[in-house]
């Protein structure tokens, strides 16, 4: 396949381009769904290719679905038209170059999922059902999500580049609703690895479905929260949230140059001292884990905010040539069919010194927030997040539960009201979408927060 590729990228340039880079995916996918105790299976094997040229500071794009020189050929030339066609009546751009560099990275996967039977599969997802309706009568529907990724990216460009790539994404979703009377409550959970297909040895099954099961208990007994400002305390799950919808997506460079509140804040203060934000590809197991990306790029750590002062953007090839930097490895493409975006690894706020019981000390009234329902977050700082978990903190301890409950604010006022950072850490997985779906994780410690708007009575 290497020289295949070389002799693409040289076509490429023998017909006038000033760079050509190559992306080739081949992977296969199986998904599960359980629904009513229900499965319905599908799979798909993905094979195809992209092309990008830039030609006199215009850029061309292709994609093909047949990966020999014939259906590479026909790609570059319809990458070459749009890009001929393109320059000199668009916006110049340019693409930051990087070295040469040969490389094969291999995943470390323990268990294939491609050599594991779909009804294999199928009968453990069945048993979890089983598992969880057993522990909750009053569960009264539930949808069971698992899906396994399985495959290779090759890369190659111009600049004598060729990297291959293995990459594996087992994730599982959990989603309960529960009634009693007129009480409507939900409840959701989600597991990953990037080891295959061993999700049901990383994960105790009996945990997952007691964690559901207790969880709609809690909210079914739970009260309504009074509205208004308080002080509360994060659990790592709503933190990684946090640290990636309502700061995350401000600190992608093509995001902040659009006009995200961050935008001219480089060197400036965004947080307090106990904040410092990270997007890591290089944490253990984690779905935002390579060591390249789509642009052939080495990923490394972006340490976005330090201390409360925001220290750089995360960016592609484009936005390091217009912004003057190196490119962070952030480029990623849902598949070969598009080309990559700016996108997150894994962000996480990093943990501090304090112990998880001093973060509740002198709260006289307030809320732990421990688990999310999803929300919003916009390029203005305002963000609003609906929660499936949380409870009273009422002198330093942990009360009684509470339901229908959202919070909201600006992102940044949020940050300088941090108060407390746990010394404890964990990271969840998940899937993003900014126009196309991609596999990321995200987490952090408990965090103490002194003011938040608390959605509820009032």
């Amino acid at each position: 396949m290497e020289d295949l590729v070389s002799k693409i990228v040289n076509y490429g340039l023998e017909k006038g381009a000033d760079f050509v880079d190559v992306r080739i995916e081949d992977y296969s996918t199986v998904s599960i769904d359980i629904r009513e105790g229900i499965p319905r299976i599908s799979s798909s094997i993905t094979n195809g290719a992209s092309i990008r040229v830039l030609y006199k500071c215009a850029l061309g794009f292709a994609a093909t679905s047949s990966i020999s020189e014939e259906g590479l050929v026909k790609a570059l030339n319809s990458a070459l038209r749009q890009a001929r066609a393109l320059s000199g009546k668009s916006k110049p751009i340019d693409f930051y170059r990087v070295s040469s560099r040969h490389d094969y990275v291999k995943e470390d996967i323990i268990v294939d999922p491609r050599n594991v039977p779909i009804d294999v599969k199928t009968k453990d997802l069945l048993e979890l059902n089983r598992s969880i309706y057993s522990l909750n009568e009053k569960i009264k529907a539930l949808t069971i999500r698992y899906m396994d990724t399985v495959g290779k990216t090759i890369y190659g460009s111009s600049e004598d580049r060729y990297i291959e790539q293995e990459y594996s994404y087992t994730w599982l979703y959990i989603w309960a609703t529960g009634r009693e009377g007129d009480i409507l409550v939900s409840a959701r959970e989600t597991a990953g690895t990037r080891k295959g297909y061993v999700l049901f040895k990383k994960y105790d099954v009996n945990k997952l479905a007691e964690k559901i099961a207790s969880r709609i208990n809690k909210q079914l007994k739970a009260k309504t929260p009074k509205g208004g400002i308080f002080p509360v305390v994060l659990s790592p799950e709503v933190v990684g949230t946090f640290a990636h919808e309502a700061f995350g997506h401000l600190a992608e460079a093509d995001l902040t140059m659009s006009g995200s509140i961050l935008k001219g804040k480089v060197g400036h203060k965004v947080a307090s001292e106990h904040v410092t934000i990270i997007d890591d590809p290089t944490i253990p197991d984690a779905f935002g884990t390579f060591k390249y990306d789509d642009e052939g790029v080495e990923a490394m750590p972006v340490v976005i905010v330090e201390k409360g002062v925001l220290k750089q953007l995360m960016t592609n090839r484009l936005y390091a040539k217009l912004l003057n930097t190196k490119p962070t490895g952030n480029a990623r493409a849902q598949d070969y069919n598009v080309p990559p975006l700016i996108r997150m690894r894994t962000t996480y706020i990093k943990p501090g010194d304090m112990e998880k019981e001093e973060l509740f000390e002198g709260i006289k009234f307030g809320y732990y927030i421990v688990g999310f329902l999803g929300g919003q977050a916009n390029l203005d700082g305002t963000f609003q997040v609906g929660v499936q978990e949380a409870y009273e903190i009422v002198n330093g301890e942990i009360g009684e539960p509470v339901r229908n409950m959202s919070i909201s604010g600006n992102t940044i006022e949020t940050l300088f009201h941090v108060s407390g950072v746990g010394k404890d850490f964990e990271i969840r997985y998940g899937i993003c979408g900014k126009g196309q779906s991609i596999f990321v994780s995200d987490g952090g410690p408990h965090i103490r927060v002194d003011k938040i708007m608390v959605g509820g009575r009032t």
